[in-house]
């Protein structure tokens, strides 16, 4: 018997192959089958993404430093468990257009009124979408994670904490992203079925997301409340400044994609 995924040779009975560690699979694909294996890995207690969505509060230095030592069965991939943020995080924009549209009255009401402003010469965003930054937010997610990695990186190279290197901070704040996509879905769904404004509920959780990120750097980093604060404003302030220059660029890129339109 060969594994079939590295073609190593395998005993009858072995569960797992020794060259790449896959799972022996030896049953062919059936309801139950495919059932037992959504169980394994999103439902039982003992699961991954249940290991890893916990132990990213409870003691995050386990998973990211776990990850970047080599650690790779204990917890999810970075890269999968990015994946199923979004996935949750379009579930979130799912729900939202279709059952409860009107929650973003407020967001559509100023679009409105800043499109109506002007004629389309002067205005060159008058044809621009309320929906356009809902269409592109799993877009915008991933664009934003280099930006948060640029920021702690060289917050933490400037003052000579060097010990991880660029794409180990982006492995940090991959797992930091997906940890506040997931929290922001969930509970922004929760609350739209409480009849809590959209609005009201992304205010509510803006200050919890950085200071989870506070959370993290501390706990990974090690430093004392003052030194972990001072390294955060640090962060925070290569971050924005980043995106500042993202959002100049985006525009600049809008504002040509509509002159090529003739619009």
């Amino acid at each position: 018997m060969e594994c079939k995924n590295c073609n190593n040779t395998l005993r009858n009975a072995q569960k797992f192959c020794d060259e790449c560690g896959a799972k022996v699979i030896q049953n062919r694909l059936k309801p139950k089958v495919i059932a037992q294996q959504v169980n394994e890995q999103f439902i039982s207690i003992d699961n991954k993404f249940l290991s890893t969505f916990i132990d990213l509060f409870r003691r995050p230095e386990a998973v990211i430093v776990g990850y970047i030592n080599g650690t790779r069965k204990r917890y999810i991939d970075v890269l999968q468990y990015f994946a199923i943020a979004l996935t949750l995080a379009g579930i979130q924009v799912f729900i939202i257009k279709n059952f409860f549209s009107s929650s973003t009255d407020f967001g559509l009401g100023f679009a409105e009124g800043f499109n109506a402003s002007g004629s389309k010469t002067e205005n060159p965003f008058g044809d621009l979408s309320p929906d356009l930054f809902t269409k592109y937010q799993s877009i915008i997610y991933i664009l934003t994670v280099p930006f948060y990695a640029l920021g702690s990186w060289l917050a933490y190279y400037i003052i000579k904490e060097r010990t991880y290197n660029f794409t180990e901070h982006l492995v940090l704040n991959l797992y930091y992203t997906a940890q506040t996509i997931i929290i922001t879905a969930i509970t922004s769904i929760i609350f739209l079925f409480l009849n809590i404004d959209y609005i009201i509920t992304s205010s509510i959780l803006s200050l919890p997301v950085f200071a989870y990120l506070f959370y993290i750097l501390k706990r990974i980093f090690k430093s004392s409340f003052l030194e972990t604060f001072s390294r955060f404003l640090l962060v925070m302030t290569i971050y924005f400044m980043s995106m500042i220059i993202l959002i100049i660029f985006f525009i600049i890129t809008i504002v040509t994609y509509l002159k090529i339109k003739g619009v």
